[in-house]
């Protein structure tokens, strides 16, 4: 089987960095399985996963121009996919009849503007009113 990108291939680990492993593959070609495609969960040592002398199944993920073959272990285990629901889900939650809120009417709104307005009217009567006759003071 020759080395082209998405093969599944049998290798050897031959060496150890901090960064990855050297797996020698057949035809005495090495690639390089780097520490982030060793497996799915965070690996903070690679010595802890592989030791030198390893018979492991990689995958093609890349071969350079230069000859640098990039491999991955833990793409090259096959897992089932999840199974997914089809069925057709609520885009919103919906209420139930009795407590949709009723369209507001006309005069509703006019009563919800007038508080509001009211409120930020005597705010800012309150904010003047402070600023005025220095000392403490109240000019009458």
């Amino acid at each position: 089987m020759s080395i082209e990108v998405g093969n599944k291939l049998q290798g050897k680990v031959t060496g150890i960095t901090n960064f990855g492993a050297f797996v020698e593959l057949e035809g005495g070609k090495t690639g390089l399985v780097h520490i982030s495609e060793v497996a799915d969960n965070y690996v903070k040592d690679i010595n802890d996963i592989l030791t030198v002398g390893d018979e492991v199944t990689v995958k093609v993920m890349n071969v350079g121009d230069d000859g640098k073959i990039g491999l991955s272990i833990r793409k090259a285990v096959d897992r089932p996919r999840p199974e997914r629901s089809y069925e057709k889900k609520p885009r919103f939650n919906k209420k139930p009849a009795a407590q949709a809120k009723q369209p507001e009417g006309f005069e509703d709104i006019m009563a919800k503007f007038l508080k509001d307005s009211d409120e930020r009217l005597s705010t800012i009567k309150r904010q003047t009113e402070s600023k005025r006759g220095g000392r403490g003071a109240r000019r009458g």
